[in-house]
């Protein structure tokens, strides 16, 4: 279960998040099992990641985001465009923003 920040911890994540590349990039094939594993190892690697999600239905990126989101248990923390900020806890610091 996806983990609720506050607007302080949100915060703080979009902050380190800033200066951050997109490590993961979601082509037309769409939520794949190769590619949910590609996100869960990156969040377990670094925790903050940004993922770029293609097309050009705003609605459809949502949807995407929302279950990469429910697959890898991570949470989102901010959307500009086509690019999220997905967050979950490194199993060295549970619980810490």
């Amino acid at each position: 279960m996806p983990v609720s920040l506050t607007p302080r911890e949100r915060a703080r994540l979009k902050a380190r998040a800033h200066a951050l590349e997109p490590v993961v990039q979601v082509g037309q094939a769409g939520l794949t099992d190769a590619l949910a594993a590609e996100v869960d190892r990156a969040l377990t690697a670094h925790g903050l990641i940004k993922v770029k999600i293609g097309g050009t239905d705003r609605e459809a990126r949502a949807a995407l985001a929302e279950a990469i989101c429910a697959r890898t248990d991570a949470t989102a923390v901010q959307q500009v465009g086509k690019v999220f900020v997905l967050w979950r806890p490194k199993p060295d610091e549970p619980g810490e923003a």
